[in-house]
């Protein structure tokens, strides 16, 4: 809804600033230090700080001016870019002005794109207001977290990825390229010291061929569903603790994993991410419901068929990159 905003009225802004005469062609740049940001004098907001013809601006009505706009550009409008704001608002103003003395707000093309826009805000009040008043209780957050426990699931562990030719990880300096089934037999032996007592750490240092996680032991971090490609987060979250498991093929090769931890995030610190989640889908729901509630009849013939449906909320690509503790290369 935030585009509306830029529609109603940084658009207009940006267009007269672009209409301004074009300047003589610029002399080379020079390197030049620039200017800190200047400080806003502290006046009163009742304070008039513009005044254009008849019509007189406030300290408080500028700055609420500047809250209109994206919130993105608002500390640029607060500070370097006060008075270029200013300028164009005066130019706005003036245009008005000048366009209320022609009458013409009586003409027809301004009448229908004012009641066009006055129904776009309209539009923004009412979604604003469903943001505002549209929240779930603890009693239904509580309930969603109960139902979908599992996918708060959060695990640790560690890996050995044993890279198979056509993988997209890179081969090892002065490394041989291994077919499907010479990673698979390497990855079963690997497999095999380590169930005889061999250091998972050290093993990975010195075999993975993800040198991300290699260097460190083949240490993942902690990570949550949707973080590794399926058939590693199958395992991942299904071998009991401390279990090697059987080699895994990926995309990537063949993955033996060791989960070192598994824990559920508590309702208390998922609490706002599933608050935020239920308030959107209660807001789209509302606002669903509206839609199918009015009467509407559509020209098939003129707007063609309807768009395909989109996925389920909640569905994802698979997703191949895969997480390291304090950023570090994700595995492949």
């Amino acid at each position: 809804m935030k585009s509306l905003q830029c529609l109603l009225l940084l658009t207009p802004l940006v267009c007269l600033h672009a209409q301004t005469p074009a300047s003589q062609p610029a002399t080379p740049p020079t390197v030049s230090v620039q200017p800190a940001a200047p400080v806003a004098a502290k006046v009163p907001p009742e304070t008039v700080i513009l005044t254009v013809g008849d019509e007189k601006i406030t300290a408080g009505e500028f700055d609420h001016m500047i809250d209109m706009i994206p919130e993105q550009y608002r500390n640029q409008m607060r500070t370097t870019g006060r008075r270029q704001f200013a300028e164009n608002i005066i130019r706005l103003k003036v245009m008005a002005q000048e366009a209320h003395r022609r009458k013409l707000e009586d003409t027809p093309a301004f009448k229908s794109q004012l009641a066009f826009q006055s129904e776009q805000l309209l539009a923004q009040q009412l979604y604003q207001n469903l943001q505002t008043t549209t929240k779930v209780d603890e009693a239904a957050a509580r309930a969603y977290y109960e139902e979908h426990k599992s996918e708060y699931l959060q695990v640790k562990a560690r890996h050995i990825l044993i890279r198979a030719k056509g993988s997209a990880v890179p081969l090892k300096k002065d490394s041989k390229e291994l077919t499907e089934e010479e990673a698979l037999a390497k990855a079963k032996d690997i497999r095999k010291k380590l169930v005889d007592g061999a250091d998972f750490a050290t093993l990975a240092k010195s075999d993975s061929d993800d040198a991300g996680s290699g260097a460190n032991g083949g240490d993942l971090g902690t990570f949550g569903h949707g973080r590794m490609v399926p058939a590693f987060e199958q395992v991942a979250f299904s071998i009991p603790v401390g279990e090697i498991s059987e080699p895994v093929k990926s995309q990537f090769g063949y993955h033996i994993i060791k989960v070192e931890s598994r824990q559920e995030k508590t309702f208390v610190e998922v609490r706002p991410e599933i608050e935020r989640k239920l308030d959107a889908e209660l807001v789209k729901k509302t606002m669903d419901d509206l839609k199918n509630s009015a009467s509407v009849v559509m020209n098939e013939e003129y707007f063609g068929p309807p768009a395909p449906a989109m996925p389920a909320q909640g569905a994802r690509p698979p997703i191949t990159i895969q997480p390291q503790p304090q950023q570090k290369p994700a595995p492949k």
